[in-house]
């Protein structure tokens, strides 16, 4: 078996009488490409900051990058990168001064971020965007500078939260081919999505529904074991099942 960049048994989250999360198992292999889907309401986002060391467990067990979401949660932050779907950049700031920012964030020194600065907005391509405010550039440039900033410190694993909420197909288009090259370099990619076609990228995919994971495999396997022609097939004969609305 390859080694494991994530891996979670009987994970559970519980606020009050709420299950938000109800014993998740999960095994995510180093560099793969990993999509996390579920309707609003299902637990995604309770399970992401379980994972990036922001919330902790109720019960259950977890690592991250080989180390324990229960005691070692600011080791994982170190290690990982990643993209909010709410709050990514600083709209009042250029692209250079997030670069910065961030990077300082990361534990970045001075000559690190200068190679790194020049990197990064070359492959952005923002090159003649790099003075003015973030919050005046479109979406699409804005998602892919967050993508950029999230991997600037090199991590083991970055989470994405819905990256491409948003944006133009072709943008999207190319998200993913960025995706798929950071994936290449080795770093584990933790990706959820609302739209299915984007699900057909990953590796492998999980379906959560009412706090528990109900399917988990490649696209093509999942298609096959649902008789379905696409993982949105999947998605809404799963769904259907849902005793949560969405929220």
């Amino acid at each position: 078996m390859s080694e494991l960049a994530i891996s979670a048994k009987g994970l559970t989250r519980i606020f009050g009488d709420f299950t938000a999360v109800d014993h998740i198992d999960l095994d995510v292999k180093k560099g793969e490409i990993f999509g996390f889907l579920g309707a609003n309401g299902a637990g995604k986002t309770t399970a992401m900051k379980m994972l990036t060391g922001l919330l902790s467990p109720s019960s259950g067990e977890a690592k991250v990058s080989g180390f324990d979401v229960y005691t070692e949660a600011e080791k994982i932050k170190k290690r990982i990168g990643y993209m909010s779907q709410k709050f990514s950049l600083y709209d009042d700031l250029t692209p250079e001064e997030n670069i910065r920012f961030y990077g300082g964030v990361y534990g970045l020194n001075d000559r690190e971020l200068k190679d790194k600065k020049d990197e990064l907005i070359s492959s952005v391509g923002l090159e003649q965007f790099r003075n003015k405010q973030v919050g005046s550039l479109p979406l699409g440039w804005k998602q892919k500078l967050a993508f950029a900033i999230s991997i600037i410190h090199d991590p083991k694993i970055v989470f994405l939260d819905e990256p491409t909420g948003g944006v133009d197909p072709v943008t999207r288009r190319q998200f993913w081919e960025r995706i798929y090259e950071v994936a290449d370099s080795g770093i584990t990619v933790f990706v959820t999505t609302h739209y299915m076609d984007e699900a057909e990228y990953c590796d492998r995919v999980s379906i959560m529904v009412d706090g528990r994971i109900d399917a988990i495999d490649s696209p093509s396997g999942l298609k096959s074991s649902f008789n379905a022609s696409s993982i949105e097939e999947v998605f809404i004969s799963l769904a259907r099942s849902a005793e949560r609305g969405d929220g």
